[in-house]
C-alpha cells in the first residue's frame, strides 16, 4: 500500500492578515485546528506543519504536533512542502493543506488522496460550487474551470467563466478549496520549475504547472468555504463554527 503524508506549510508573514496562522478560532490556533483536522485522513499515515517561523512551531509543539523547519526564502508552500518532504523517509503521496483552511475535512483530504491513486495522475485539487453572488468578485476567492473531464483549464482570482450562470444552462462557477494531492516525483519536478508568468500575475502556485503543461485533476465537493484571508474572514468563520457546535449540540 503506497504511503500518504500530509504537509502543512505556515508562514506568520500574510500581507492581507499578518499573524493570522496563530489567530484563534474557537479558542485554538488557526493552524492547529487544520493540524487536528487533517490528523483525523484515514488515508495519511504522518501529518507534519513546515515552518520557518520558531513561534508557529512552538504553539503546534504545544498540542502536541510535529514540526518540520524548512529555509526562509520559499515564495510558495508547495516550495516550502518540498523541501519538508526532502527531509523525511520515503512516501509516495504528499498532500498539501493550506494553514488557513479550518474547514478541510479528513473526507476531503482522502478523496485527494483517492484520485492519485491513478497511475495517469501526478496533482489533484478540489473545488465547490460557489453559491452566493457576494462571492463571485470577491478577488480573495479563487476561481478554477474544469474540461469534461475534471481537469482545471485556468485558476483566476476574477470570476470565471464571466457572466451569469444561474438558469440559464452555462457553465457553474467553482471556488478553489486550498489543498493539492502529490506523486512525490511530481512534487519535485513541480519545485524545480521556475515561477510562471501567470502564476505571478494572479499569485497562485498551481498556475506553474498548468503553464508547464502538466494537468491538475480536480475534486469537486460539496459545500463551498473560505480560506481565512482576512480579518472579516476570521468574524465569519467564528460565526460558522459557533452555528455548527449549536447544530452538533
Amino acid at each position: 500500500m503506497r504511503k500518504a503524508i500530509g504537509i502543512i506549510p505556515a508562514r506568520n508573514q500574510s500581507k492581507r492578515f499578518p499573524g493570522k496562522i496563530l489567530a484563534t478560532l474557537g479558542g485554538v490556533p488557526l493552524v492547529v485546528r487544520v493540524l487536528n483536522s487533517a490528523k483525523e485522513s484515514k488515508l495519511l499515515s504522518d501529518v507534519y506543519i513546515a515552518t520557518d517561523d520558531e513561534k508557529i512551531a512552538a504553539v503546534v509543539a504545544d498540542y502536541g504536533g510535529r514540526v518540520i523547519m524548512t529555509g526562509t526564502h520559499h515564495k510558495t508552500g508547495t516550495d516550502r512542502v518540498a523541501e519538508a518532504v526532502s527531509k523525511l523517509d520515503d512516501c509516495d503521496i504528499v498532500i498539501n493543506i493550506q494553514a488557513d483552511e479550518p474547514f478541510m475535512t479528513a473526507d476531503i483530504i482522502d478523496k485527494i488522496v483517492t484520485a492519485l491513486d491513478d497511475p495517469d495522475i501526478y496533482m489533484t485539487t478540489a473545488c465547490s460550487k460557489i453559491e452566493h453572488e457576494s462571492d463571485l468578485n470577491d478577488p480573495n476567492i479563487v476561481k478554477v474551470v474544469l474540461d469534461i473531464n475534471g481537469n482545471a483549464l485556468y485558476f483566476s482570482r476574477s470570476r470565471i467563466p464571466s457572466g451569469r450562470y444561474i438558469g440559464d444552462g452555462t457553465a457553474p462557477v467553482y471556488g478553489h478549496l486550498g489543498i493539492y494531492g502529490f506523486k512525490r516525483d511530481f512534487l519535485y519536478k513541480f519545485a524545480s520549475l521556475e515561477r510562471s508568468s501567470l502564476e505571478l500575475s494572479e499569485s497562485l502556485e498551481q498556475l506553474r504547472a498548468i503553464e508547464n503543461g502538466y494537468r491538475i485533476k480536480t475534486v469537486v465537493v460539496d459545500g463551498y468555504f473560505s480560506g481565512i484571508n482576512t480579518r472579516e474572514d476570521l468574524l465569519k468563520a467564528e460565526e460558522m463554527l459557533e452555528r455548527r457546535d449549536r447544530h452538533n449540540g
